[in-house]
């Protein structure tokens, strides 16, 4: 297999992770507006018997968002190490040795 360039990779990685800081910019952009849109138009979900506000759903989508916007953070650390290479082994889940007890 050819080796690519290295600002070839560089590039690449950068693009990935903006699409991914994006989608986790866009995903805290929209529980923040189901929060308003919630809160202006009364809206609520009726769970359980329990009448749960609209609002409750937004701020859950917008705490995913952060959650998934600092994983991200953490991801890009990762990526940008000098260390780091793909390899299909990160995909193959590692058996767990049973012992006999």
């Amino acid at each position: 297999m050819k080796k690519q360039n290295q600002s070839t990779i560089l590039k690449q990685k950068a693009l990935t992770l903006t699409i991914l800081f994006g989608s986790a910019l866009f995903i805290i952009f929209l529980g923040m507006f189901f929060c308003a849109f919630s809160f202006f138009n009364n809206i609520s979900f009726k769970v359980l018997n329990s009448q749960i506000p609209g609002v409750i759903f937004g701020l859950l989508v917008m705490y995913l968002g952060i959650r998934y916007y600092l994983s991200v953070g953490r991801l890009k650390e990762e990526v940008y190490k000098s260390t780091s290479e793909f390899s299909w082994n990160n995909f193959i889940k590692e058996k767990k040795s049973k012992s006999i007890r």
